[in-house]
Order: C-alpha cells, then structure tokens, then sequence
C-alpha cells in the first residue's frame, strides 16, 4: 500500500505543473482550477488499471483533467453560444514572440465562457470540431462559428493591447 502512495506521488510531482496549466486553460479562478486538477488526479489514480498503454500516459492524463473540467463548466456555468457578430475595421497583426504566457492566458480569460471552452479544446486540446460538438451537444457548425468569433475576439483585444503600449499607457 505505502507503495502505491510513492508511487501516486511521483506521479502527481510529475505531472501536477502540466496539469494545472491544463485545468487553468478552463477554469479562471486559480483556486476552483487547483480543484479541478486535485479531482482529476483522484479519476487518475481511482482509473490507473484502465489505462491501456497504447497512447501517453500524459496525454491520458490530460484527457482526464479535461474532461473533469468540462464535467465542472457543465454543471456551474450556462454556456451561452450566441450569434453575436464582432465585426471590425482592419486590423494590424502584431508580432506575439514577445508577449508573455500570462498576458495572452488573460487575453484568452477575456473570452465568453462559450467561445472560451471552443477555442481551448480545438486550438489548445486539438479536438475536432466533431468532436467538440458531441462533447458540447452543439452542432458542427456552431463549433466552427464560436472558433471564429473566439480568434476575432482575441485578435481585437490583442490589437488594443498592443495600441495601448505603444503609444506609452
């Protein structure tokens, strides 16, 4: 038994930093995402013996702390899908190699919740846009059309970012 806790360890040691990250990319609030990841660890090791072997353990793990933040966002959030159009003039494309993680992470945090969850599991998880409107019981269509708005979205607010710094604010 003192075994399997050495061992739950290791892996929590080894994988916690990651997966925080992972549970912050859905939850906004650093606390309810530590939650979320302490939950998602306790499904990993309650699920241990069904992992097949036939993928990354990681990215096992992630599918599990993704889903347990689905599970949460479902149950605490009404997501909104709207239709809502963002239109905009032209907008300039600035370079993101010198803008730190935390600024675009709350660039992203800007988001509407429906947009948000969109954005993250197609550009950041790498989900289908079927496989994103099983997951949310939205159509395909809705799915590609909240990835739109979610990068038109983030380009707006990037752009006033970065027209905020360089005129010295």
């Amino acid at each position: 038994m003192q075994q399997d806790r050495e061992a739950q360890r290791e892996i929590f040691d080894l994988y916690s930093p990651k997966m925080l990250g992972v549970c912050r990319q859905y939850v906004k609030d650093d606390f309810h995402a530590e939650d979320m990841m302490s939950a998602g660890f306790l499904k990993v090791f309650l699920n241990l013996h069904t992992f097949r072997r036939t993928g990354s353990f990681e990215g096992w793990i992630r599918r599990i702390m993704v889903n347990t933040c689905l599970t949460y966002l479902r149950k605490k959030v009404v997501f909104e899908f709207t239709d809502d159009d963002y239109a905009f003039g032209e907008l300039a494309t600035y370079n993101m190699e010198n803008t730190h993680v935390a600024d675009i992470q709350a660039l992203i945090d800007t988001l509407p919740d429906g947009y948000k969850l969109v954005f993250n599991l197609y550009a950041i998880e790498g989900y289908k846009h079927a496989e994103i409107a099983k997951r949310l019981q939205i159509s395909e269509s809705t799915s590609k059309s909240q990835l739109f708005k979610a990068r038109k979205w983030l380009q707006k607010k990037y752009t006033k970012l970065n027209q905020l710094e360089h005129e010295g604010r």
